[in-house]
């Protein structure tokens, strides 16, 4: 049975939401034909949700767009959403939906007309609600695209499912599992042989922004996550949109990260020995990988595991859990008996 948003999406359980988009009867419209003279829809999609993290109190962890769905990683930032003024949720709103007057003609957005919206109290929390809301995010991503294909196609009707799906994701095991799952999706279906050559993905724009600040022997060294690496990879995550893989705030950095104490390069190495595992049916964790993620209190055969069992079946539920207690203490916060575990 459909559960309703309100009762997965919730602050005091987790700011970390799976989100899946599939297109109708799961055709393949995000395909990209050689044969096609429009736009790049991936690529589309790619940018967009840049532009979306800018905009909105939501941040991007990990996302991978394939031929017939999409899957997007993201964190909400409620707290950052009440710390806006009125005149700053105005702006924002502007950018989203540029003003126009009755002719549809667009407005100039001042200073003088951002304070006139910001004097309408009940506009401004609407629209800071709105920021801050995982279905208006979703909205703002899909709809544009819908409009732009049928445009391109000559055609009218829906381009995506009516409803995304969204998982609940309630502990630091399960937000490892689901960010490598969804790093190697592309592998995963047979698209790519290796993670950091699958386009369209948030691990490949990872290796890409390294690559691009010519770091690459940095990021080779943070595989080993003793502390003379990580000194070597000090603003390394600073200059990339996606939310850093590693927490460094304790350190030297002011951007909230995914996990203290895992390293770029330490993710890398998993998803890469995942991926091989997934492509030869076998592969071992290696004792650096195991170390690391010891320390961090994941069990990493486990975590793999998970990441393969996902990889493999359909999803069913929408909380992700790597214990019952967990489980548990979500289920007493959102006021019901129980909750059960996302399955595959």
């Amino acid at each position: 049975m459909t559960i309703a948003r309100s009762k997965i999406v919730n602050r005091d359980v987790t700011p970390w939401y799976h989100l899946i988009s599939k297109c109708v009867r799961q055709a393949f419209l995000l395909d990209e034909s050689p044969t096609s003279m429009g736009f790049d829809r991936k690529r589309w999609v790619d940018d967009r949700l840049r532009f979306l993290t800018e905009v909105f109190a939501i941040s991007v962890a990990g996302f991978s767009v394939l031929d017939n769905h999409l899957h997007t990683l993201v964190r909400v930032g409620w707290k950052d959403a009440e710390g806006w003024t009125p005149i700053e949720v105005a702006r924002r709103w502007c950018i989203l939906y540029p003003p126009r007057d009755k002719k549809r003609k667009p407005i100039e957005v001042t200073q003088e007309y951002l304070e006139e919206l910001g004097e309408d109290r009940d506009w401004i929390e609407e629209k800071r609600d709105r920021l801050s809301s995982i279905s208006w995010f979703m909205k703002c991503l899909k709809e544009p695209l819908s409009r732009m294909a049928n445009k391109e196609d000559h055609c009218k009707g829906t381009f995506f499912e009516g409803r995304f799906k969204s998982i609940a994701i309630l502990d630091n095991e399960a937000l490892l599992t689901v960010c490598a799952y969804v790093d190697l999706n592309p592998v995963a279906a047979g698209i790519s042989l290796t993670p950091e050559e699958s386009e369209h993905t948030s691990i490949k724009e990872r290796v890409d922004d390294v690559k691009r600040q010519g770091r690459t022997a940095e990021l080779i060294s943070s595989t080993r996550g003793d502390v003379h690496s990580r000194k070597l990879t000090s603003g390394l995550e600073e200059s990339i949109w996606l939310i850093p893989i590693e927490d460094r705030r304790r350190i030297d950095s002011v951007r909230e990260g995914m996990m203290e104490g895992l390293t770029l390069g330490n993710y890398l190495m998993f998803v890469e020995e995942t991926g091989r595992r997934i492509r030869e049916g076998k592969a071992s964790i290696s004792s650096e990988i195991s170390d690391v993620f010891e320390r961090i209190g994941v069990a990493p055969t486990r975590l793999q595991d998970r990441v393969l069992k996902l990889s493999r079946k359909p999803l069913y539920g929408s909380f992700l859990a790597s214990s019952r207690e967990c489980l548990k203490e979500a289920a007493q916060k959102l006021g019901v008996h129980h909750l059960v575990n996302l399955c595959a």
